[in-house]
């Protein structure tokens, strides 16, 4: 019988695996993430101009772009860059969220000053209170724009700007009951909005 010998590395002397290839960072397509101030140098212009052809208008454009390194800066992403591509897509992305918001803003302010304009200008409210009342709508904007259009006029008219019911009424061709449903229909949702923001507050770990 012929017996056939492999030749075997010595037991603690085995083969390695190759080492990985060399990783360096590359300023023009980095591995790794660059500095915020390399961010900015190589894609603030890009973006600038990325949002003034979807908004058409340069200041607008000019002030998202700002927000959005600042916002890089508050708060990075998660995973990096590890190329110029992704930091541009990701940017990209973040804007286009700022846009909708942005977008959502101007359309409850207009809202607002429709319902302003539809009363006596002897009833228009203080500029200050003005203030106070557009700052509050624009924390429940979200809330708002999923309502059916007459059901969010009537609730600015009644809630906010205290017309009567039967004014409402008249304004938007509802009854006067229909008008004080639609207001404990918002103030329902908003309730319900601010008691799942604590729930969830409260099941926050950090939560102290």
């Amino acid at each position: 019988m012929i017996t056939i010998y492999r030749q075997c590395a010595p037991l603690g002397r085995l083969p390695q695996p190759p080492p990985p290839p060399n990783r360096t960072v590359n300023p023009q397509g980095y591995l790794s993430t660059p500095s915020i101030e390399t961010l900015y140098h190589e894609h603030h212009g890009w973006l600038r101009g990325w949002l003034q052809r979807r908004l058409g208008n340069a200041a607008d454009a000019a002030d998202l772009a700002h927000d959005a390194f600042l916002r890089l800066i508050h708060k990075p992403a998660p995973r990096g860059f590890g190329s110029p591509g992704e930091a541009r897509a990701y940017l990209r992305s973040m804007a286009q969220g700022m846009c909708i918001n942005l977008w959502h803003r101007r359309e409850i302010e207009q809202a607002w000053l429709d319902t302003l304009a539809a009363r006596p200008e002897a009833c228009a409210p203080s500029a200050e209170r003005q203030a106070i009342v557009l700052e509050a709508l624009q924390e429940i904007g979200a809330l708002l724009r999923d309502l059916p259009p007459k059901a969010a006029q009537a609730f600015l008219m009644a809630a906010v700007c205290e017309v009567p019911s039967t004014d409402v009424a008249a304004e938007l061709h509802i009854s006067p009951r229909m008008v004080r449903k639609y207001v404990a229909q918002v103030m329902l949702r908003c309730m319900l909005t601010e008691a799942a923001a604590t729930a969830s507050a409260l099941r926050d770990p950090t939560f102290a």
